[in-house]
């Protein structure tokens, strides 16, 4: 039995963090603690910075054997064949005794450090109260940061002792601080404040606690009749309230055990200096349960009781004075309540998932909160006090030179695996601590906490300089970038410059340096925070920018080192060597743009900053005089004026557009081989042939390239065809606009094609066809002339011989691999014409290999180019043009066809915007987008994605106004001001009027003196008089003006009216995107008598962070080989590489990470193919907890997660608790994204199957018919899944003995089948013979009831057969929907199969990964391997 399973997403297609890159990569532990860690909690408590899986579990340690050093950057295709070995680095076992405990064992590995031995113990449940203890072996103290491989005579079954250290001011507020946070561990109201890197998870309310436990607990009383099935009102199909409280169950393990009432620092402190000398270090005051004040002092020695009271000093020992090393054992000897309520809180936090606890490691924040009463806590008014920031950062100084951290870890070696794992483990620690800290930072910013370096000047102008981390305000200070846009731009250039800092750090060249840059919104306000260079602050900035401009392009110099670094980068990242003319008119080479200027620090580093303009200028937002876009664009109403000159374009395009070049490069240069080849066969005169096909695109003039007609004219159609090679690969497939769908593939699709084919050689046929209308046709909105229109992308499927295709491709890669490596000399000036040819046809800045450049320059104000220059700067200007259509007329056409095929299913606003971004388009297209969808056929398909849009459009325009809304509103009138506004935007309430705040806090005259202190201060109320049809109208026109979309609405009712959206969608996307926490209660957006929300409602305004996501590239590279080899069948081979990877990810990033999210979502889909079901829930469990704490609770992604987890509990044999993680999946979704949207089909499905498996048949069809409409809207009424949705209905009919409705289902569902697939196939059998039983059925059950008519009471009645649904009957089913299918094949079969594999993967080198086909579109089977499943 071999399974097969079709959509093991590499990424979570619809949403996921960083989806450009797949699955970032992650993993939490190897294969040897996952078992342990659940039962053995202290196996998992590894602190954040050692990497807290392998407590107990050795890591596999590896050595690679073919692997280049710097771990290239563009890994893909090279990492899989990389055979890797992997060498089991044993972990051992040595005994561990501490003080009052019997001696225990504990699982370690050699590469662990003697401090990660120290967190285990810190969170054990006996050993959890100890902070200052030595590990001894031998009487030899060990040293924290020696690596246990290092230490000699440690072995299998040494004794390690704890022994207990003298305390010091630092250990014993380390010591208090521990405390506090284990009495405070199941309290979530860090998590609601979003402090210290916590976050909420609900999975544990749903599963009882563990699911590892509960499974043997839950097996004897798997009887039905305990389930209760019935959901809420609010879940069934069809309800239409909404409500916000469920979001949030209530966690019985959260009212928390009161162990003490009160635990603060004393007013005593700090000793004075004759207490010092016996050995005070503070003084702590406490409230015990039972009402007893007490005073304790920390000294060197331990905790005892002193004699002080709050008005008199007395440090005398009392008597008793409880002397003990550890405050835990204190407290437990004078309180009784302490000593009960402490013990079981630890049981409790033991017992708990480790990644419930472990911290993750960006903050999230969560939008909705409880009223939490607010206690007293010492360490939090300690933090507040101080500016310090947090106890792992006594680093001697105080604060961390973030910049010399930052670039120290850079420069760490990285040769082989184990180096590069340390150093991108340090990378990324010190990413993260850097983004706690910016973010931290600039909050204080702009509270006003944080003494400006300019503080004459006024607010908007201030600087800051906090922690070593250098603040700026996103506005336009001194006219900077008057010319392009003021405020606007200086809004705009954080971000991109952003983007060109995660660029660079990407291509991590050694020797070139970027800056630590962290993007924060808080309040209204940009704030910008950067490392600080070396020096930079003594020097004036015309002294120190030695490469580069200071004023955009007036004065330029460069410099030689420069040069040679920014080289290195320009081929990854696209960027053209050119020349520039400075103020003395003089060429100087740059390989940037102006802008970036380069700066030696005074530790001797080279520094980029302001990498504003890494990427190319985008011209559908520059318009420009005297230049004309291509005709796709200006159809489209481009270029547009936008608010500020600084629109670029993405990474991800420039990556899709080069590939598509290079699609078209190697079929013309294959095409033309070919074709000399055909000439060389025949002895023809081969000169008039390929002497003259002249360039296709003579960029500058678009209309008439010099070029014969003649020799278009030799090149048969039949070899036209043989290239369908771009049918496969990702270009094509990304680039087949929606008008291109299956039922397209007629004639003249066919005919188009070949005119378009033949077209690449010369584009005078292609301007023919456009004329004639033809490449319109197939091609949708396709027809650029020149460079576009060799259409390599629009392709479809070609008839003719594909092996004859693929010769003639390899021949073309050969050659162009020969030519670049060794000049082109040696190679027959035939073939080295044909690559000319080709490079000139597609823009390549070289002659003999393709290679596409941009320069950033082109179209800066105040930037001039040399004389000589002016045909590379022509070339240029057409490139840009080619790709702002490029995106225009293949991506966002590209993605809708995804929409369509269901391949991407954005549920979201978050999900929405990293689809726009994956494909390489910008939020600004958004508009666009929405039209285009408006003008597809297939419009009805596609409402959910045109719902998503209007309200990420409208949330968009929202929170543009209240950016500058806030930035005028006081401190102390912020709750009120939020919540005026989102009554104006969300409420039926028409006159919503503000609440100004009363006037006894309002003291006019020390207004006046203060105005100054915070940015925007001062007694501003203009916010207040703000109502709904004002805020409406702004929004409707900034709608109109930023993304040149006509909304019709003027208040939120209609919206919801016009466009089918829900307020509480609305409410939750306009919170995240602002950074609003609200209360969570039931919100009234309907009642026209009063308003929504009031000022108590409001509860707190967080930052909104963006920052670089440093990468885990080995990790990555196993993880994409994995995936690799799963789809090619090789399942257990892939499982081994994905398990390795895990560990590599933990390795880098810790425990907690979306990428290792992830990476245990395909191992537990792993396992349970491979028939692993327990170890599939176990992995799956970690999933969904670490998507709970690391997206958020109710991410798209987290809701994906949860349908899985079902699946695997069912499995298990789990069935409430699979119902109740259903049930909370579609809560979440209702509350996301509403009823209607296809991914809801699959998981009502999933419902409907399992209440039909407890026989709740009535709940079952509610279900189900709902999936069976939604099925039938979105994927039309010819797709299997309607087919499959129809037999499960009818199903559930059959067991309720309703036989009519059920043949007349399975009837709908025959048809399709038999259109679909033909009488013959496996499916249509299987439902003809369904529809013979039922009928058989029927007819006997029309005879049993005429027999009663008959004979009345005494007939003879046949026994009728009602079958409850075998367990094994549903778990089929729901395999089957959720894209799982196990298929009995023979050997030869195999073989077959492996062969068609190996076919398929010849035809897929020049592109698209299986991966891609099926992201996480469950039943997409025929495209990945032909079996004679065809489930659609």
């Amino acid at each position: 039995m071999v399974s097969k399973t079709d959509d093991i997403p590499a990424s979570v297609p619809k949403c996921k963090v960083n989806t450009l890159d797949l699955a970032e990569g992650e993993t939490l532990d190897g294969k040897e603690t996952t078992k342990a860690s659940l039962k053995d909690p202290c196996v998992c408590g590894h602190s954040a910075d050692t990497s807290v899986m392998n407590g107990g579990g050795a890591h596999n340690h590896l050595e690679e054997s073919k692997q280049d050093g710097a771990g290239d950057t563009d890994g893909g295709e090279d990492s899989n064949e990389q055979e890797v070995i992997v060498i089991q680095d044993t972990g051992f076992t040595v005994k561990i005794q501490a003080p009052g405990t019997e001696p225990f064992d504990l699982q370690v590995s050699p590469q662990e450090m003697v401090q990660e031995i120290h967190q285990v113990l810190m969170d054990r449940e006996d050993t959890c109260h100890r902070t200052c203890f030595s590990l001894q072996l031998d009487g030899n103290v060990l040293d924290n940061f020696a690596e246990l491989k290092s230490i000699e005579g440690l072995q299998e079954g040494s004794l390690l002792k704890v022994v207990e250290e003298p305390y010091t001011v630092r250990e014993a507020r380390i010591h208090v601080r521990h405390i506090r946070d284990l009495l405070k561990s199941l309290d979530p109201s860090d998590a609601y404040n979003g402090v210290d890197c916590n976050s909420l998870s609900f999975l544990s309310v749903f599963t009882d606690g563990d699911l590892g436990d509960s499974g043997k607990r839950k097996k004897k009383g798997s009887e039905l009749e305990q389930i209760d099935c019935t959901p809420p009102e609010h879940i069934l199909p069809g309800s239409k309230e909404r409500p916000l409280v469920p979001l949030q169950p209530q966690n019985k393990d959260w009212k928390p055990l009161q162990c003490l009432k009160v635990l603060t620092m004393s007013g005593w402190n700090p000793p004075p200096g004759n207490r010092k000398m016996h050995g005070d270090l503070l003084y702590l005051y406490m409230v015990t349960v039972e009402e007893r004040h007490i005073s304790i002092t920390a000294s060197t020695r331990g905790f005892y009781l002193n004699q002080s009271t709050t008005y008199t000093f007395n440090p005398k020992p009392a008597n008793p004075s409880f002397l003990s090393h550890s405050l835990v054992e204190l407290l437990s000897q004078i309180s009784p309540a302490f000593k009960k309520n402490f013990t079981s809180l630890q049981k409790k936090r033991v017992q708990r998932h480790p990644f419930e606890r472990i911290a993750t490691p960006f903050q999230v924040y969560s939008w909705t909160a409880p009223m939490v009463d607010h206690a007293m806590d010492c360490v939090r008014a300690e933090d507040a006090y101080t500016s310090r920031l947090g106890y792992e950062e006594h680093i001697p100084g105080q604060t961390r030179d973030w910049n010399e951290e930052l670039q120290t870890t850079r420069e760490l070696a990285r040769k082989n695996l184990p180096e590069r794992l340390l150093r991108e483990r340090a990378i990324f620690k010190v990413h993260s601590d850097f983004a706690a800290a910016a973010t931290r930072g600039s909050m204080a910013v702009i509270d006003g906490n944080v003494m400006a370096i300019n503080p004459g000047e006024e607010t908007r102008m201030q600087m800051f300089i906090w922690n070593n981390i250098f603040f700026s305000l996103g506005f336009d200070v001194r006219d900077h970038y008057r010319e392009l846009g003021g405020d606007a731009a200086a809004h705009a250039a954080p971000t991109n410059d952003l983007n060109g800092v995660r660029a660079y750090g990407a291509v991590d060249v050694e020797g070139l340096y970027t800056l630590g840059t962290v993007v924060v919104d808080y309040r209204g306000y940009r704030v910008t925070a950067q490392s600080i260079i070396p020096g930079i602050l003594e020097r004036e900035q015309e002294q120190s920018v030695i490469y580069g401009s200071i004023d955009f392009g007036k004065t330029v110099v460069s410099h030689g080192k420069y040069l040679d670094l920014l080289e290195k980068t320009s081929r990854p990242l696209k960027v053209q060597k050119h020349n520039v003319l400075n103020e003395k008119d003089e060429a100087v080479e740059l390989c940037s743009s102006v802008e970036c200027k380069g700066i030696i620090g005074n530790d001797g580093r080279h520094y980029i900053l302001d990498l504003l303009r890494t990427f190319p200028p985008d011209l559908n937002f520059l318009p420009v005089e005297g230049e004309q876009l291509l005709p796709e664009c200006l159809k489209q109403g481009f270029p547009r004026q936008h608010r500020h000159r600084l629109a670029c374009l993405r990474q991800e395009l420039i990556e899709a557009f080069v590939e598509h070049r290079y699609l078209l490069f190697m079929k013309m240069a294959a095409l033309q081989l070919m074709q000399q080849k055909a000439h060389k066969d025949s002895k023809m005169a081969a000169l008039t042939e390929t002497g003259s096909p002249a360039p296709v695109a003579n960029p500058p003039c678009t209309e008439a390239p010099e070029s014969s007609g003649t020799s278009t004219e030799t090149i048969t159609h039949g070899n036209s065809d043989t290239v369908p090679l771009a049918a496969q690969t990702k270009a094509s497939s990304d680039a087949h606009p929606a008008a291109a769908t299956e039922d397209s593939m007629n004639a003249d699709a066919v005919k188009a094609q070949q005119t378009t084919e033949t077209g690449s050689l010369t584009a005078a046929t292609t301007a023919r066809a456009v004329d004639a209308g033809v490449v319109t046709a197939t091609n949708g909105p396709l027809a650029h002339v020149a460079t576009e229109s060799q259409n390599g992308e629009c392709l479809l499927e070609g008839k003719a011989d594909v092996e004859d295709g693929i010769s003639g491709l390899a021949q073309a890669k050969q050659l162009a691999e020969s030519l670049a490596a060794d000049d082109g000399s040696g190679i027959d000036p035939k073939s080295r014409e044909v690559v000319l040819n080709a490079c000139k046809a597609v823009g390549s800045i070289s002659n003999t290999s393709f290679d596409i450049r941009f320069n950033p320059d082109i179209f800066s104000p105040g930037v001039r180019f040399p004389e000589d220059s002016v045909d590379d700067i022509q070339k240029q200007k057409q490139l840009l043009k080619d790709a702002a259509a490029f995106l225009v007329s293949c991506q966002i056409p590209s993605l809708i066809k995804d929409c369509l095929d269901h391949s991407a299913l954005p549920m979201d606003g978050a999900t929405l915007t990293e689809a726009l971004h994956q494909r390489g388009i910008n939020v600004r297209y958004l508009g666009n987008v929405l039209e285009f969808v408006n003008k597809t056929p297939a419009k009805a398909q596609l409402e959910h994605f045109y719902r998503i849009g209007i309200s990420e459009l409208i949330t968009r325009c929202a929170k543009h106004i209240f950016k500058t809304y806030l930035q005028g509103v006081e401190l102390s009138a912020l709750s009120a001001a939020v919540s005026h506004f989102l009554n104006c935007f969300l409420s039926s309430f028409p006159d919503a009027v503000a609440h100004l705040p009363a006037d006894e806090l309002v003291s006019r005259r020390k207004n006046r003196k203060r105005r100054n202190r915070v940015p925007g201060g001062g007694d501003n109320t203009a916010w207040a008089s703000l109502t709904p049809s004002e805020l409406w109208k702004n929004i409707v026109s900034e709608a109109q003006s930023y993304y040149h979309f006509t909304l019709h609405c003027e208040s939120a009712d209609q919206v919801v009216e016009e466009y089918g959206l829900q307020k509480i969608t609305l409410l939750r996307e306009i919170s995240i995107k602002a950074g609003i926490q609200i209360l969570i209660k039931e919100y009234n957006f309907d009642s026209r008598h009063k308003p929504t929300f009031t000022e108590e409602d409001i509860l707190n305004i967080f930052p909104v962070v963006k920052h670089v996501n440093p990468k885990a590239s080995d990790a990555f590279h196993f993880f994409q080989s994995g995936q690799a080899k799963v789809q090619q069948g090789f399942l257990k081979e892939g499982c081994e590489l994905i398990n390795e990877a895990l560990n590599l990810f933990n390795n880098v990033y810790g425990a907690m990470h979306v990428e290792i999210c992830a990476c245990l979502r395909l191992l537990a889909r792993l396992n349970y193919i491979m028939g692993d079901h327990p170890e599939a829930l176990s992995n799956q469990q970690k999933a969904v907890l670490m998507s709970e704490r690391v997206l958020g609770i109710e991410h798209p992604n987290t809701i994906q997660e949860y349908m899985h987890l079902a699946l695997y509990c069912f499995a298990n044999g789990q069935l409430s608790t699979a119902l109740k993680l259903l049930y909370r999946a579609r809560y979440l979704m209702l509350l996301v994204c509403g009823e209607d949207h296809p991914e809801m089909a699959l998981l009502d499905s999933n419902i409907g199957l399992v209440l039909h498996g407890v026989m709740e048949y009535d709940l079952s069809l509610r279900f189900l018919e709902n999936a069976l409409a939604i099925n039938s809207k979105y994927h039309g009424p010819r797709s299997l899944k309607l087919a499959l949705s129809h037999h499960l209905v009818a199903r559930v009919y059959e067991s309720k003995a309703e036989f009519r409705s059920a043949l007349q289902h399975e009837k709908e569902g025959y048809t399709i089948y038999k259109n679909q697939v033909g009488e013959a196939h496996e499916k249509t059998k299987e439902s003809s013979e369904y529809l013979k039983y039922l009928t058989q059925q029927a007819v006997a059950l029309q005879r049993t009831m005429n027999e009663i008519y008959k004979n009345g009471s005494n007939a003879s009645i046949m026994p009728l057969k009602f079958t409850a649904p075998s367990m094994a009957s549903v778990l089929e089913q729901l395999n089957i929907i959720n894209g799982i299918i196990f298929i009995p094949l023979s050997q030869k079969d195999l073989e077959n199969l492996k062969a068609e594999v190996q076919r398929r993967q010849q035809l897929q080198e020049s592109g698209k990964s299986m991966e891609e086909l099926s992201e996480d579109s469950p039943l997409q089977l025929e495209d990945k391997i032909p079996m004679d499943i065809n489930i659609d």
